[in-house]
């Protein structure tokens, strides 16, 4: 669906998401009198929902490829359970433990990947029984109680900081931030935009159809402008949480998986038209069951975070983090169908949610409506999907 700006057309469909979320960031900042924008609040926006938004960006995948995945949130808990007794009761040196933790949330994805793409189990079942077995294991595994506290280390990836390298610098009526923030932002802004405009040009270059470059110009614009509010505003606080940093590689890394390499063309692909994936020669199973490979990995890694956030695995983490991660998904543009998404989308989505359940937490909103304002928006979003499908068919 595109709409017209300027004599050209702009993809409502694409573009929408990004509306809604800068609609929703001004509207809490009015209901919230500005707190929702405060450097310290910023800051926990990003920490607190940290593991969703990594849980997202395997979960995408999964859905650009037509599959779902409801197990997530146990493998955050078995995984954390195991990084738990491998840091704290056995003792052994974290990177190893952490390195560990990640093998184990991939033999999990193994495990799930073969049973779907091997042996032809719908996906829904295959994870909803790995939903139920891997919470039996966790409650196994910890002994139905909670282990910790992490190394020090650990903590700090989950909670902590970057250290001001470089020292503040003055902002005027802002006051002080971290130099070496600032120019990590600048660096980001940089990348982004230099990025964005060899894809256009390269578009350009096949004949395919790219947005009017005074849209284009305002989306890079809009995009800088967001970026550098945030990390002032973070540079403000204290600095970068090491876990954006986390965030921002991955992002990249999936970015560039997704757009560059053959394995991200082939996903989209399969979710696209799996007959047709199939006959152009693309061995479906092999990448159906390395994606759920990845969604084990990223899920362990959350599972890691989640626990050090804590500083203790337990038996009830990750409760329902698998619907936050699908919710972020289609919010951020996924379709219901498969063969649609953007990595960037789906953190997009993942910051909606973090945005309205914080927001609602400022406002002072019961925990009922805040789960009855999240399923509106995630019913929107589809429905949104659905509907500019439908117009684009006429």
């Amino acid at each position: 669906m595109t709409a017209s700006w300027l004599g050209r057309s702009l993809n409502i469909r694409q573009s929408g998401i990004y509306i809604a979320f800068a609609l929703i960031v001004v509207l809490f900042s009015i209901l919230t009198d500005g707190a929702l924008l405060q450097p310290q609040n910023i800051s926990n926006i990003i920490v607190q929902n940290s593991y969703i938004l990594i849980l997202s960006i395997g979960m995408i995948l999964i859905i650009i490829a037509g599959h779902i995945d409801l197990s997530v949130g146990s493998v955050v808990a078995v995984t954390g359970a195991i990084a738990a007794v491998l840091m704290v009761e056995y003792g052994l040196p974290w990177p190893l433990a952490l390195l560990l933790t990640l093998i184990a949330g991939g033999v999990i994805g193994a495990w799930q990947g073969y049973w779907i793409a091997y042996y032809g189990i719908p996906a829904f079942i295959v994870t909803l029984a790995g939903m139920l077995l891997f919470r039996a294991l966790t409650l196994t595994v910890l002994g139905n109680q909670g282990i910790g506290p992490f190394p020090d280390p650990v903590r700090t990836l989950s909670n902590g900081f970057t250290d001001g390298y470089l020292g503040n610098i003055g902002l005027g009526p802002l006051g002080g931030a971290d130099l070496f923030s600032l120019i990590v932002g600048a660096l980001v802004i940089t990348g982004m935009a230099t990025a964005q405009w060899r894809t256009r040009a390269a578009r350009l270059g096949y004949h395919q159809s790219v947005d009017p470059l005074p849209v284009f110009l305002l989306k890079l614009l809009i995009a800088a402008a967001v970026i550098i509010v945030v990390v002032v505003q973070l540079a403000r606080f204290k600095n970068l949480p090491w876990v954006l940093v986390l965030l921002a590689l991955l992002v990249l890394a999936y970015s560039l998986l997704t757009t560059r390499a053959v394995f991200g063309r082939q996903i989209y692909a399969i979710g696209g038209n799996l007959q047709a994936a199939q006959l152009s020669g693309i061995n479906v199973k092999q990448v159906v069951f390395w994606i759920f490979v990845n969604m084990g990995v990223l899920s362990a890694l959350a599972g890691v975070i989640f626990a050090g956030r804590l500083n203790q695995a337990g038996p009830t983490a990750g409760n329902a983090f698998e619907l936050d991660a699908i919710a972020a998904a289609f919010i951020g543009g996924a379709a219901v169908q498969g063969g649609v998404g953007k990595v960037v989308g789906a953190i997009t989505g993942g910051l909606i949610m973090g945005v309205i359940n914080n927001g609602m937490s400022l406002i002072g909103s019961p925990s009922e409506r805040v789960m009855l304002v999240k399923g509106i928006v995630l019913l929107a979003a589809v429905a949104f999907d659905v509907w500019t499908k439908r117009r684009a068919t006429r």
